[in-house]
């Protein structure tokens, strides 16, 4: 028993001297000061593992949806989660924003809700007799959209911009948010009175749709124990990196790479979802990019500097699926993106990656 709490401790000392050092080797790459190619994608592995590592501490039995939004993180994309309140989408962007060691914000969308709210203003200032902005939550590293479709459609362009061009325009100037700026909006799939759907083009602006779904009888009864042992409803969560290193990190992922064999096994996905004799319109160029940045992120992750198919296939769903348009006698038959999605997957041949 001595000998082998002796060798995880080991093993905890390592994975952190690693991190420490993988943390310095990102952040000489975004000073263009070396640690390129296989060594800088094995950091950027290891701090990724150790980050959803620590976000699974709090976020417990959802291992798939923290690898999913570490993958929308290096992807610089931004995320849509659509299920039940109370199931952690809130508590899930706020643990990641502390480990990340960003600012956090949260908006409460609501019907009444004015861009200036989201964006801030310009206000004068009476000792320095000159107008000067007042920043709103957009002026953060991690949004949290809480029911974005509650807002009125002015409001939700105002968040299309920042979501797309990363910037927000104020009184005619504009203004660069900052750098790492990544959405996590959520809705509520069962209550939509009051609501305002998201339009197709806001949709397609989101690099991944995902739910988080109810927890089994194991992980509730965990959650319950670890709030036990805690003696407090705050969780404690360690900073694992920084924007400057995650914004290090987003680059990195240019040494990883894809076959041309990958590249034509990813146009035939979203080709064919064009092609469905039950869709009006399928995925977008932008859903080809999302895939080509999400599989880069995805071996990154797993510590290769190439793509395989499984990389594209882990997250076709979630990066494709929302963008399809299906028409009305579809959606009475109960068929979903998701349904196209599967049938293509499961019918487009798999590339030989030499």
């Amino acid at each position: 028993m001595y000998e082998s709490t002796t060798t995880n401790l080991e093993v905890v000392q390592d994975s952190d001297i690693r991190c420490q050092r993988g943390a310095k080797m990102v952040s000489e790459y975004a000073g263009g000061s070396g640690g390129r190619g296989r060594e800088v994608v094995r950091v950027v592995s290891d701090i990724s593992n150790a980050l959803m590592n620590e976000v699974s501490k709090v976020i417990i039995g959802k291992q798939e949806n923290l690898r999913r939004v570490t993958i929308g993180i290096l992807s610089n994309g931004n995320m849509l989660l659509e299920d039940f309140p109370g199931l952690g989408k809130t508590m899930l962007a706020n643990t990641f924003a502390r480990s990340l060691g960003c600012k956090f914000k949260r908006v409460q969308f609501t019907p009444d809700l004015l861009p200036s709210d989201i964006m801030g203003t310009y206000m004068y200032d009476q000792q320095a007799g000159e107008f000067k902005l007042r920043p709103g939550p957009l002026f953060a590293n991690l949004l949290l959209a809480d029911e974005i479709n509650r807002a009125p459609p002015k409001t939700q362009a105002a968040l299309l911009e920042a979501m797309e061009e990363k910037q927000v325009t104020i009184e005619g100037i504009t203004h660069k948010l900052p750098a790492p700026f990544v959405t996590l909006a959520t809705q509520n799939p069962i209550e939509q009175e009051g609501t305002y759907p998201l339009p197709e083009a806001q949709m397609d602006r989101f690099l991944m749709k995902m739910s988080m779904g109810y927890p089994n009888r194991q992980e509730e009864k965990a959650i319950l124990a670890r709030r036990k042992m805690r003696g407090k409803d705050d969780h404690d969560v360690e900073q694992i990196t920084s924007p400057k290193k995650v914004v290090a990190m987003q680059k990195a992922l240019e040494e990883v790479h894809i076959d041309p064999a990958i590249l034509s096994y990813i146009v035939e996905v979203v080709q064919r979802s064009r092609e469905d004799h039950r869709v009006i319109t399928g995925a977008s160029p932008r859903a080809s990019q999302s895939l080509f940045k999400t599989g880069r992120a995805a071996a990154a992750i797993d510590g290769r500097d190439y793509v395989i198919p499984d990389d594209i296939k882990s997250v076709a769903l979630q990066v494709v699926s929302h963008r399809i348009v299906l028409k009305p006698e579809a959606k009475i038959r109960g068929i979903t993106g998701m349904h196209i999605m599967r049938k293509i997957l499961n019918e487009v041949p798999v590339p030989v990656i030499q």
